[in-house]
This record gives C-alpha cells, sequence and structure tokens, in this order.
C-alpha cells in the first residue's frame, strides 16, 4: 500500500510542464494514450494527409421477439403415512423466441479517421526522409499551419499512414 501512495504521489500531476508539452509517459488533451516507448519526433515538415472516416452501408437480419402461450403438465405428489398421493394441473407459460423478420440495414465503418504527417531528415538524419508519422488531430492541425520544411515536433500514435 505504501509503495502505491508513494508512486502515485511522484507520477501524479496534470501531465504537462510548465510549456504546455506532454510528458515521456503521459496522455494529451484529446486521451490518446502514446504506445509504451513512442518517443517524441522531429524532422521537417513534407507533408500531411488527412483521411475521413470511410463508411459502406450493410445488411444483417433482424431479429423480433415473438410470444406465445403454451400449457404445461405439472406433477404433484404428497406422501403421508406410506402413502404416496398424485395429481396432475395444466398451468399455462409464455414461451418466447427470436426469430428472424427480414434485414435491417445498418452503417459499418470500413477505416477509421487518420490524421497523418511526413516528414524529412527524421531525428537530424538526412537518411530518414519521407517517413509517415500518426498523430493526433491537435498536433495535425499545428504541423499543418507550420510552413514547408519548418521544423516540426511530436508525439505519434503510430508509425504509417
Amino acid at each position: 500500500m505504501m509503495l502505491v501512495a508513494v508512486l502515485a504521489a511522484c507520477g501524479g500531476g496534470s501531465g504537462t510542464d510548465g510549456g504546455g508539452t506532454s510528458h515521456a509517459g503521459g496522455t494529451s488533451d484529446s486521451g490518446h494514450a502514446r504506445p509504451a516507448g513512442q518517443a517524441a519526433v522531429s524532422g521537417l515538415r513534407d507533408g500531411v494527409r488527412h483521411q475521413p472516416r470511410r463508411t459502406a452501408e450493410g445488411t444483417r437480419p433482424h431479429y423480433v421477439k415473438k410470444c406465445g402461450t403454451a400449457t404445461k403438465r405439472v406433477r404433484h405428489t404428497k406422501r403421508s403415512k406410506g402413502r404416496t398421493r398424485t395429481w396432475y394441473t395444466t398451468r399455462t407459460v409464455r414461451d418466447c423466441d427470436r426469430v428472424r423478420r427480414g434485414t435491417e440495414t445498418y452503417t459499418r465503418v470500413v477505416r477509421p479517421e487518420r490524421w497523418c504527417v511526413r516528414l524529412d531528415d527524421v531525428g537530424g538524419r538526412t537518411s530518414r526522409d519521407d517517413v509517415w508519422y500518426r498523430v493526433r488531430p491537435a498536433d495535425y492541425s499545428r504541423v499543418h499551419e507550420a510552413a514547408d520544411h519548418a521544423k516540426v515536433t511530436f508525439e505519434p500514435l503510430a508509425r504509417g499512414c
């Protein structure tokens, strides 16, 4: 318990330093957590790409609840003084099933929305050009406003686009 309290006290806080940048293990304002071991990258802005969410209409079976009544034979038994007396009654019960009735249309997501940035000279190495990174929407808008071949730094969500 004591160890948990000490770690919470040391690692707590708002997740940002005075300059407003995120710490290496924190999350951004949009709530996306950065993958473990993924550090901030810097390079020269080469291009940006926004891929909108792609959806498609799909159909699936439509099920409805169908109920009916049925009768059930119930057996009753009474034992007294070595004798067993048995009698039967009928009880009405409700029986429900899911039954397929036609189809329904729905919208399915084929590709989620993505924001991507392409960098040159990644990490200051001139041999690493045209590397794509997926970024948060806030980072995308900041890089989009920057001039071509301006130095930018951000924390990517993933490599590739």
